[in-house]
């Protein structure tokens, strides 16, 4: 499971959740899809490009003189690292301590209740197994 040896920052984050989406998608277009939620200059776009394929986790291919690029890595992996970094990080690795603080803390809808509900109910069920 390839993910990321480097950290990858909150605006590098915003970039592949744009590829993850779909790509492969050429620099033009990505500055262009940013530009509806970032302020962010296309030179700044740019460097974010470079520092994500230096990382390991962007690819590109040359495609009509321009790059188009594509994740190197796959979401859910991604996504499941920042988590136990984050878990390490704050709650020293506690991840029961954390859930509580955020089901404590999150103003949970109904619907969002039910379905935490059923999972711990699933999970009790795995470790009676």
């Amino acid at each position: 499971e390839m993910c990321i040896r480097d950290r990858i920052s909150a605006a590098e984050w915003r970039i592949m959740k744009l590829l993850w989406e779909r790509s492969p998608r050429g620099s033009h277009e990505i500055i262009r899809d940013l530009a509806q939620t970032e302020t962010w200059a296309p030179t700044t776009v740019k460097t974010l490009l470079a520092r994500l394929v230096k990382k390991g986790v962007l690819g590109y291919q040359e495609r009509n003189r321009q790059y188009e690029y594509f994740p190197r890595v796959d979401e859910a992996s991604c996504t499941r690292q920042e988590t136990r970094t984050f878990v390490e990080k704050v709650f020293a690795g506690a991840t029961g301590s954390m859930i509580s603080r955020f089901v404590e803390e999150a103003d949970l809808s109904q619907s969002e209740l039910e379905e935490l509900r059923e999972i711990l109910d699933r999970k009790i069920k795995q470790h009676g197994a």
